[in-house]
């Protein structure tokens, strides 16, 4: 399956309920698996971002209704990015299909 690379900032609702209810978070992660989709690794990271999530979807759409559910409540916002495995980029790079300019 694709993976994508959801960074996740908390609304200030957010940090009110992950501090009054931390075990939201797992609550969550479980509605992930409901999209069809595998959470594969979570960090809490100090920054722009308060978690950088590896998820595994079966295309962007399903990513895309996750991220727009999840987001729709006001507890976090969502950037996705598709990830590309460095060994498939290398090798499609090789591949005598592409032109440079």
């Amino acid at each position: 399956m694709p993976v994508y690379i959801m960074m996740v900032t908390l609304t200030p609702e957010g940090r009110k309920t992950l501090e009054r209810m931390p075990d939201r978070n797992r609550e969550v992660n479980q509605e992930i698996k409901q999209f069809g989709c595998e959470l594969i690794s979570q960090y809490a990271v100090l920054g722009l971002y308060d978690f950088v999530n590896i998820v595994e979807a079966p295309d962007n759409e399903t990513i895309a209704h996750l991220a727009i559910n999840l987001g729709s409540r006001g507890t976090m916002n969502i950037m996705t990015l598709p990830a590309i495995p460095t060994e498939s980029l290398l090798e499609n790079i090789k591949s005598p299909r592409r032109t440079s300019s």
